[in-house]
């Protein structure tokens, strides 16, 4: 198999500097808005990449819970190796790539820890199994069977019962601040199209157009 092979046009459409909202959370919002619309499959997950102690960058899939002028927010068990790969460098990146409508988003930005209260109002809110699931794993830490993870999370359910779960101290949200998010639109013949917009020290968002 030829992988090299692998290629076609991108068609779907342009973008301009004048279809470009002023705020980037707008113009995000509008994007994903379009994707949610277009029936794409998962358009909030995106890919968290992060850089641990030592300097060696990770990537994984998360999904969006949030997003405001405030920043992105997602939730993880601060046991994980994301987690402590943000205690050591908090500078992450995030894509969003919605390639069936020729799009990707990127965003550049500090993560920052959720107050627990915001993240408990998010806990209450999730289907109990997945509830018993956080209280269960100790996620990013080996194991020998999935069998013993089925256990605990039976250990949880019967030690509960009906009544409502506590909220985990060992786990919530996180928000990435941004301070770069690039929009990119596939172009014909591969003159894609890319705007970058960047955080001001004064405020505001200084837009750029690059090359692709």
């Amino acid at each position: 198999m030829r992988y090299e092979d692998f290629r076609r046009e991108y068609l779907a459409g342009g973008l301009t500097r004048d279809m470009l909202a002023a705020c980037p959370i707008a113009q995000f919002e509008k994007w994903l808005e379009q994707s949610v619309k277009a029936g794409l499959e998962d358009p909030t997950a995106m890919v968290l990449a992060t850089v641990d102690a030592e300097g060696r960058p990770w990537q994984r899939i998360v999904l969006m819970k949030g997003v405001s002028a405030h920043g992105f927010v997602f939730y993880t068990n601060y046991g994980s190796a994301k987690a402590r790969d943000m205690a050591a460098e908090p500078r992450v990146s995030l894509l969003f790539p919605w390639n069936e409508l020729e799009r990707q988003v990127i965003v550049g930005g500090v993560a920052e820890k959720m107050s627990f209260a915001e993240s408990a109002r998010y806990f209450i809110t999730r289907p109990r199994e997945s509830q018993l699931a956080a209280w269960a794993s100790r996620q990013s830490r080996p194991i020998s069977a999935r069998v013993l993870l089925e256990k605990e999370v039976q250990v949880m359910r019967d030690k509960c019962g009906k009544g409502e779960l506590p909220v985990p101290d060992f786990w919530g949200g996180d928000r990435v601040v941004p301070d770069r998010i690039e929009f990119w639109q596939g172009g014909a013949n591969r003159l894609h199209d890319r705007f970058m917009y960047t955080a001001q020290a004064a405020g505001g968002w200084e837009i750029s157009q690059l090359q692709p």
